[in-house]
């Protein structure tokens, strides 16, 4: 393959998982969207566009093997391709936590303690997100210390959420009706340990960019 095509195609690639970044980032925001109104046809959408998502990642990830497998990359290329592969992974794994959230959207009860702003740590994450691939897209190491830098804030804040919601069941009366209680009391646990999720995996993609850039694995975990 001649020079010129073989950089096409990198680039291409590049551009590509970017696009993605940016389908599983709507997914997130729609997901976070639907639990705030308490909106299960809204939910709903999350859950069927996951098949768009899921359809890109295994083509890209068919073009990534291709990659190596046909042209032999070296070096830097090898990083870059490693590193989308990974990339890719982690997005799809984000997508699916969407849909998790998506299926909670029309059974939360905000009733449950309605102090924990799930919002708050869901922007929080799309924030980390959008960190990351823009360290991906434009070869920025900072910006990877910044993701690895915010996690530690959305795990705070989600052990934070997460004692908040106990104490609350603790001190609360719930004995007219526990089983429907402790039903919601759970969905929002899952709903705060899914964002943290999140945001590990957007540390994943901070850890993958800043071994394609700089040859440096002191991120990845």
């Amino acid at each position: 393959m001649p020079r010129e095509q073989y950089q096409t195609k990198l680039e291409a690639l590049r551009d590509d998982v970017l696009y993605m970044s940016e389908l599983v980032a709507d997914r997130l925001q729609t997901a976070l969207d639907a639990l705030a109104r308490h909106d299960a046809a809204l939910g709903e959408t999350v859950i069927t566009g996951d098949t768009e998502v899921n359809e890109l990642y295994l083509e890209l990830e068919q073009r990534c093997t291709d990659l190596i497998a046909l042209q032999q990359p070296v070096a830097g290329d090898l990083r870059f391709i490693a590193a989308s592969f990974k990339i890719i992974t982690d997005l799809e794994r984000i997508a699916d936590l969407a849909t998790n959230l998506g299926r909670y959207a029309g059974q939360a009860d905000h009733e449950v303690s309605p102090d924990v702003d799930v919002q708050q740590i869901g922007d929080d994450t799309l924030e980390m997100l959008d960190l990351a691939m823009t360290a991906y897209g434009e070869s920025d190491p900072d910006r990877c210390y910044t993701v690895a830098s915010r996690d530690d804030d959305v795990d705070a804040a989600c052990e934070a959420a997460s004692d908040h919601v106990v104490r609350d069941l603790i001190e609360s009366d719930y004995a007219a009706d526990p089983e429907t209680t402790m039903e919601h009391v759970s969905r929002l646990l899952l709903t705060v340990r899914d964002l943290e999720r999140v945001g590990d995996h957007t540390v994943n993609i901070a850890a993958r960019a800043l071994y394609m850039i700089e040859n440096d694995d002191e991120l990845l975990y």
